[in-house]
């Protein structure tokens, strides 16, 4: 006999979840293990760190000579490099892992990032077109709502709502710097899906119905990861394609993007900032 599920209406990711209690496994208990397996200092992480899931910002800073490693940094799935923003007068350190691309793999980054010390995450990934409106050529979309067509935000959060939400402030402050900034941004809702090749038309023109601007892979996860733990994470689309229906697509721009995404993170980093030294004086 079968054993039936408890609602067989419901798909069974949903089932035996239990958002308010810790979990077994921590992201600390397995730095602890592999700082000892791999003589790894206990160093704390930059306090700003960044997820690159296209790798292109990693592969510029390499170009360039401007990435170091991050000897603290004690993940077994990716390296992390640290480097200084152009222009940055304070000269901070800014840990970047690249290649960390889908849902479970960036909030498994995540996780270990805000366990060694990050207090404000930024993921900058690619992104397809949904909306027909959107500006030609390639622009960016500061992520306010994410669609939950992936598995890993209902492991953080329950299954009520179809979207998950940016923190306001951090948004509200992330988009007047950016508007500011000379590029090209929109603010709006994106789809984050599991299966980038089972985009079909169909669920194309359901997203777009949705009020959905592109599509990308991490967003909806980082957000859910980002309330449940209270964490600070800010999520940036780069639209530079349009599912490759087109010949020539892909195309981000100098650098493959890596100079204006690291103009896009300047602003939000610097107003960040500012928010820190007033919440100090207050």
């Amino acid at each position: 006999m079968k054993p039936v599920r408890p609602n067989a209406t419901r798909p069974p990711i949903l089932d035996g979840k239990h958002h308010g209690a810790p979990s077994i496994f921590r992201p600390e208990n397995l730095l602890r293990e592999a700082r000892r397996q791999r003589g790894l200092p206990n160093q704390p992480v930059p306090r700003i760190c960044l997820l690159d899931p296209d790798g292109d910002i990693v592969r510029a800073l390499r170009r360039d000579g401007r990435g170091e490693p991050f000897s603290g940094w004690a993940c077994y799935h990716s390296d992390m490099l640290t480097f200084t923003l152009p222009g940055d007068a304070a000269a901070e350190p800014i840990g970047i892992v690249g290649c960390a691309v889908g849902a479970p793999y960036a909030v498994l980054v995540a996780e270990q990032m805000f366990a060694s010390g990050c207090r404000l995450l930024i993921s900058v990934t690619s992104a397809g077109r949904i909306a027909a409106d959107l500006p030609d050529g390639a622009c960016f979309v500061l992520i306010d709502r994410a669609l939950r067509d992936e598995g890993t935000s209902y492991h953080y959060l329950p299954d009520h709502r179809s979207f998950v939400e940016a923190d306001v402030s951090l948004a509200d402050s992330g988009f007047r710097a950016l508007s500011s900034s000379g590029l090209s941004v929109l603010r709006g809702a994106t789809w984050t899906t599991d299966a980038p090749f089972r985009e079909t038309a169909e669920a194309i023109a359901w997203a777009e119905s949705q009020g959905v601007l592109a599509v990308e892979m991490e967003a909806a996860a980082l957000y859910a990861f980002a309330q449940a733990r209270a964490a600070s994470v800010l999520c940036l689309a780069h639209v530079t394609n349009r599912m490759a229906q087109v010949e020539g697509d892909f195309e981000k721009g100098e650098a493959n993007g890596a100079h204006d995404a690291l103009r896009a993170v300047a602003a939000i980093v610097n107003a960040w900032r500012g928010q820190q030294v007033e919440g100090l004086g207050a």
